[in-house]
């Protein structure tokens, strides 16, 4: 097929509220490198990251929840640090943690067999693997990542993947799925007690399949109106986001959601429990009393960065058919807007996919 020197996406220009996401028909299609692939973008999906990467809300002088500023962002103050790497990011920069695509071109180092590959790409890419610990950029943050027809990466961080599911479908998994998967892997999740926050979204929702297909008897934390939902993809039980949780109840707890109910989820563990997180939606600064930590025996884990076997093991469970894809809404790529504001009101259970191919 032929490639077009010029494609269409959507670019963010800087921190900010949603006018900072702009339309353009004029971006260049990127060409790549020697152990590159370029892979013609068939969807991708609405994250977290997405709206916190664009409000600059990991910058440390935001100390608010995620919805404080997510339509109209954090300010000036969150330029320096907002991104994932705590360094300022570069604009414009075209987001889209979530990619399913084909290959359509390979770097000279890169096997010509690749292309007509059907692929999703690792959000976390490892740029050291030899390192003590992992050196990382993440698609769609420090580099551009879906929000656009075209995009390179890796040769390597693109894997190939045999599904009879659609592009859609496929592109609600890399992000939410591997961050959920990392939790698993990082936290020990096994057959066993466990609590999982913010339940109904992304990577709660992912949480809730992996723990389960771990053998783990769920607990559900989320709104009533979502229980019916979260209970079709394995909730054993639920609780109300008001209600009141157990104590010493939990094996480990799954949280997404940190804010103003953390002592709560912490005295929810049993004696000896794990407490693994990897979000703070409802805030990040959080009070600890050391006494508990130690007296009780807890064990703090945080979880971002996967070592690259991750993302392969989600591939083969996705292949497997041992999990599958939760698509509330989908929407084209053009009315990225539109789509994240409907993930703001987080009316919705699962993910919000955005078409890429064919945008007219």
């Amino acid at each position: 097929m032929a490639i077009p020197q010029m494609m269409k996406g959507v670019v963010l220009t800087g921190h900010g509220g949603l006018e900072k996401l702009a339309w353009r028909e004029d971006l260049p299609v990127p060409v790549p490198e020697k152990d590159e692939v370029l892979i013609r973008v068939g969807a991708s999906a609405v994250n977290n990251t997405d709206i916190n990467t664009r409000t600059g809300w990991y910058s440390k002088s935001v100390r608010g929840d995620t919805a404080a500023g997510a339509s109209g962002g954090f300010g000036a103050d969150a330029d320096a640090d907002g991104s994932w790497s705590g360094k300022p990011l570069e604009f414009p920069r075209i987001q889209g943690a979530d990619c399913c695509g084909e290959i359509v071109s390979a770097g000279k180092e890169v096997s010509g067999n690749r292309v007509g590959e059907r692929v999703l790409v690792r959000t976390m890419q490892s740029l050291d693997s030899g390192a003590a610990f992992p050196v990382v950029t993440t698609f769609g943050s420090e580099q551009n990542g879906a929000f656009a027809e075209y995009v390179t990466v890796r040769s390597k961080d693109a894997l190939a993947v045999r599904s009879s599911l659609s592009d859609v479908e496929l592109a609600t998994f890399p992000c939410a799925f591997s961050t959920a998967e990392g939790m698993m892997q990082r936290g020990g999740i096994g057959a066993e007690r466990v609590l999982v926050t913010g339940a109904s979204g992304g990577v709660g929702s992912a949480a809730i399949q992996l723990a389960k297909r771990r053998g783990a008897h769920v607990t559900a934390l989320t709104s009533p109106e979502k229980a019916a939902d979260l209970r079709t993809i394995g909730a054993d039980d639920i609780l109300g986001r008001a209600d009141p949780l157990p104590t010493g109840a939990f094996d480990a707890v799954v949280d997404l959601v940190g804010g103003p109910r953390w002592e709560e989820l912490i005295n929810a563990l049993r004696d000896g429990g794990r407490y693994v997180t990897s979000g703070a939606i409802a805030g990040p600064i959080v009070e600890l009393d050391l006494r508990t930590l130690y007296l009780r025996d807890l064990t703090l884990i945080g979880s971002t960065y996967q070592p690259d076997n991750v993302f392969e093991d989600l591939v083969r469970y996705i292949e497997a058919g041992e999990i599958r894809p939760v698509v509330a809404a989908t929407f084209p790529l053009r009315d990225l807007r539109a789509a994240q504001q409907e993930f703001l009101a987080k009316a919705f259970v699962g993910k919000i996919g955005i078409i890429v191919g064919g945008e007219g």
